[in-house]
């Protein structure tokens, strides 16, 4: 049995040098998926740029694309150990010509691109873990997408009043936290603990930096109905998006739910507003860490 059907990702992380390369050169000899993407999930963990923590939702993301890279490399003749200089190329145009979601037309560009980025990652885990040094995505890169992400997903407006109405309290606080402090929904749900007398909310964000989030009075009664402590116990982003997407249908808004930052992007909408300024959209704290451009993104 290898390691990825004995242990747990992070497993690998605990390995000695020379046992982490070897196990690692035998995943990518054998095309083994699941050790593979093991194997990236412990290089996101424990050997990231800066020691910076990667968000669940992106390390999802990237073993989704782990698991629809190593297959097609599999097929179409890809030595992973020793990739050809042609190989990213080859690969980018499969990810543009692939069907998309239902089998109609192809990808969109940002999946594209997503699932681009995960191999790209794949990548830095084999040198992380000693395996390799080549790279056949050096001198290949996703297109960006042509469409403006605020034409793309544009921000919620009428239909947060609409649904707050249709959430249980946990929905409505976390639709609130996204919509009206800008917080990203990963943000929002490990949030446990903010300070009544100061109405300021403790937010750990990207790469570990905390940060103070003013919150507004009605974030604040939202708050006040959920438990002390972890505010969102046990609900996962998938979970949270599947209860708010029924939450819209019951609204009468069916179809029209578009994530949670598309209620993070009417949250600097409201602020731009109100105040004219995009400076000060960009330095709110809630928005601080990616400013205008997440409102517009």
């Amino acid at each position: 049995m290898t390691l990825a059907r004995t242990g747990t990702a992070l497993a690998w992380a605990d390995l000695t040098d020379q046992v982490l390369r070897v196990r690692a050169t035998e995943a990518a000899a054998t095309y083994d998926t699941q050790a593979l993407t093991q194997v990236l999930t412990a290089y996101l963990h424990a050997g990231s740029k800066n020691g910076a923590r990667t968000s669940p939702k992106t390390v999802a993301a990237y073993q989704l694309a782990v698991r629809t890279f190593v297959p097609w490399a599999q097929a179409n003749g890809m030595q992973l150990l020793r990739p050809g200089h042609r190989d990213g190329g080859r690969y980018l145009a499969h990810l543009q010509t692939s069907p998309g979601r239902g089998g109609i037309g192809h990808l969109a560009p940002a999946s594209v691109a997503q699932y681009f980025a995960g191999a790209r990652a794949l990548y830095r885990a084999l040198r992380w873990a000693g395996v390799t040094q080549l790279d056949p995505f050096t001198d290949t890169s996703a297109p960006a997408d042509p469409t403006p992400g605020i034409v793309k997903n544009p921000p919620y407006m009428e239909e947060i009043e609409q649904v707050l109405p249709y959430c249980t309290p946990q929905l409505r606080a976390l639709l609130l936290l996204c919509a009206h402090s800008g917080l990203r929904v990963s943000e929002a749900l490990a949030s446990c603990s903010w300070d009544q007398e100061g109405h300021e909310l403790s937010v750990t964000g990207k790469g570990g930096k905390i940060r103070l989030v003013p919150l507004g009075r009605r974030v604040r009664e939202a708050l006040l109905d959920l438990p002390v402590g972890p505010h969102f116990p046990g609900l996962s982003y998938n979970t949270a998006a599947r209860q708010m997407r029924r939450a819209f249908e019951r609204a009468g808004l069916a179809g029209r739910f578009r994530g949670f930052h598309a209620a993070r992007k009417t949250s600097g909408t409201m602020l731009y507003e109100a105040t004219g300024d995009f400076t000060r959209v960009g330095n709110a704290p809630g928005l601080t860490s990616s400013g205008v451009a997440s409102v517009c993104r």
